[in-house]
C-alpha cells in the first residue's frame, strides 16, 4: 500500500467516524415530523412546531389529552418513517390524517384578520366549528386544539383575533366587538367550505365562553359549545377568585367580609371609569396594612389596586386596569336567556382563574327553560380543563388535559347519541 492510498484509507475511516458520532448525537425526536396521526379509533397524536424550544423538537397533543415534547424522556410513542407508533397498546399504528388546510383573510369591522379553514378529506358531510379562543394575544392559527378536533371529522376555523398574529386592528377584549369577529368569521367559513355543511356553530373557551354565545345572536348558527368559560361578569369573576384563595388560606369570617368589601370598593372605581372610590379604598387600606395575610390576596385585578399607592393608583390606574375596553359589568345572563340553541358548557371543578361554582348555578337555573342545554363538569380539573399536580405550597402543575374532554366536544358536536364523557358528571 503507498503513502496516498494510507491516506486516502485514513480519511474514509475519519469520515465514518464523524458519521458515527453525527448520528449518536442526533436526537431520536429528530426523525419526527409535524402532521396529525391516528389509528381510525380512539388515538390521535397532533405534532406541530409551536412553541418549542429547539427547530427538531416538537409538541405533541393526544385526543386523550396527554401533552408534551418530542423531547421528553417518557414519550409514549415512536416516530418512524411516515408513521406514529404508540407504546401503548404496544405496536399501534398510527398513519397520517389528510386535512385541507386553507389560509385565507375576511374584513370585520375595519380590521383585515387571518384565518385557516381545516376540513376533513374523507368526508361527504362535516359539521363546521368557529373557534372562539380566551384572552391569550398568541396567534391561534396552528392551534393544536383546531387539528386536533379537525381530525375527527369535523371542519375547523380557526383565526386569529384582531392585534395578534397575521390579524389587524388592536387588540382588545371587548366581547362586543369580539362577538362582531367571530360572527363574521362564521359567515366567511360557510363560503369557503368545500364540502356540504351538516350543522355550523361556536367553539369558545375561558374568554371565548362570553364571546362566542353573544356572537350566536349576529347571526343563525345550530350549536354553542363552551369549555370552561364563565355566567358571571368580570367584577364578579375577580370576587370568586378572591374568595378561593381565602379558602384556600382558611380565612376566618371576617376575612371572609373584608374580601366582598374590597370587591365593592375596586368595582366603585372601575364603573366610575377612574374617577370616584379613590378615598374609601384608601382608608381600606390603611386599615389593612397590619394583616399580611389579607394582603397576598390577588384575585384578577383587586389585590394589585389594593396594592398600589393612593397616588399610583389615581395617576396610572386606568392605564394599568382599564386599557383593554372590558365590560366589567357584562350581562352574560340575559345573553344566554336570549339564546334557544342547543348549547354545551364544560366546567373545571376546581377551576382557580373561572371559579365555576357561580356559573354552575346559573346554568342550572338556565336549563329550567332551555332543555337544549347540556352541561358537564370535571373532577380534579382546572382551568384550560388541565388535570394537576398540587405543591405543598399550592402551586399547581398541568400533567395533562383531562381524558374525555375532546372526545366529548367531538361526540357531541356530530351529535352522537351517547357521547363520550370520561369521568365526567352530567348535571
Amino acid at each position: 500500500m503507498d503513502l496516498g492510498e494510507s491516506r486516502m484509507n485514513n480519511h474514509k475511516v475519519v469520515a465514518l467516524i464523524f458519521l458515527l458520532v453525527a448520528s449518536l448525537q442526533t436526537p431520536v425526536y429528530a426523525h419526527c415530523l409535524s402532521g396529525v396521526y391516528s389509528d381510525g379509533k380512539n388515538n390521535t397524536i397532533v405534532l406541530t412546531n409551536r412553541n418549542s424550544t429547539s427547530a427538531m423538537e416538537l409538541r405533541y397533543l393526544m385526543l386523550d389529552g396527554r401533552f408534551g415534547a418530542t423531547s421528553d424522556d417518557a414519550l409514549p410513542f415512536s416516530c418512524n418513517p411516515g408513521f406514529l407508533t404508540l407504546n401503548n397498546p404496544a405496536s399501534t399504528i398510527l398513519a397520517p390524517v389528510k386535512l385541507r388546510r386553507t389560509l385565507t383573510y375576511f374584513n370585520s369591522v375595519d380590521a383585515k384578520l387571518a384565518g385557516e379553514l381545516i376540513e376533513p378529506v374523507s368526508y361527504k358531510t362535516f359539521p363546521l366549528v368557529v373557534m372562539v379562543h380566551g384572552s391569550e394575544k398568541d396567534a391561534a392559527i396552528g392551534n393544536s386544539r383546531a387539528l386536533l378536533l379537525a381530525s375527527q371529522g369535523i371542519a375547523v376555523f380557526v383565526y386569529d383575533k384582531r392585534g395578534t398574529g397575521q390579524s389587524e386592528g388592536v387588540y382588545t377584549q371587548n366581547f362586543e366587538l369580539l362577538a362582531e369577529d367571530a360572527a363574521a368569521a362564521m359567515r366567511h367559513a360557510r363560503k369557503m367550505a368545500t364540502t356540504k355543511i351538516s350543522h355550523a356553530g361556536f367553539w369558545g373557551a375561558s374568554q371565548g365562553g362570553w364571546v362566542a354565545p353573544l356572537a350566536a345572536q349576529h347571526l343563525s348558527v345550530d350549536f354553542v359549545v363552551v369549555g370552561y368559560g364563565l355566567v358571571a361578569s368580570p367584577i364578579e369573576e375577580d370576587l370568586d377568585q378572591m374568595l378561593v384563595e381565602a379558602r384556600q388560606k382558611n380565612f376566618d369570617k371576617a376575612q371572609i367580609e373584608k374580601i366582598y368589601s374590597l370587591s365593592t370598593l375596586t368595582t366603585r372605581i372601575l364603573l366610575s371609569n377612574f374617577t370616584r372610590g379613590f378615598s374609601e379604598l384608601e382608608k381600606f387600606r390603611k386599615k389593612s396594612v397590619g394583616q399580611p395575610a389579607f394582603n397576598t390576596i390577588n384575585g384578577e385585578y383587586s389585590g394589585a389596586m389594593l396594592r398600589m399607592s393612593d397616588a399610583e393608583l389615581r395617576r396610572m390606574g386606568k392605564a394599568v386596569f382599564d386599557n383593554l375596553e372590558l365590560i366589567w359589568d357584562y350581562d352574560s345572563a340575559t345573553v344566554l336567556k336570549q339564546l334557544q340553541v342547543p348549547m354545551l358548557w364544560i366546567l373545571a371543578d376546581q377551576d382557580r382563574e373561572a371559579p365555576s361554582q357561580r356559573t354552575l348555578r346559573a346554568l342550572t337555573q338556565y336549563k329550567k327553560n332551555n332543555p337544549l342545554l347540556d352541561i358537564y363538569i370535571f373532577p380534579h380539573t382546572d382551568h384550560g380543563m388541565y388535570e394537576y399536580k398540587e405543591l405543598p405550597d399550592g402551586t399547581r402543575i398541568n400533567t395533562r388535559v383531562t381524558d374525555g374532554y375532546f372526545r366529548l366536544i367531538v361526540d357531541w358536536i356530530r351529535q352522537e347519541e351517547t357521547p363520550f364523557f370520561g369521568n365526567a358528571i352530567a348535571m
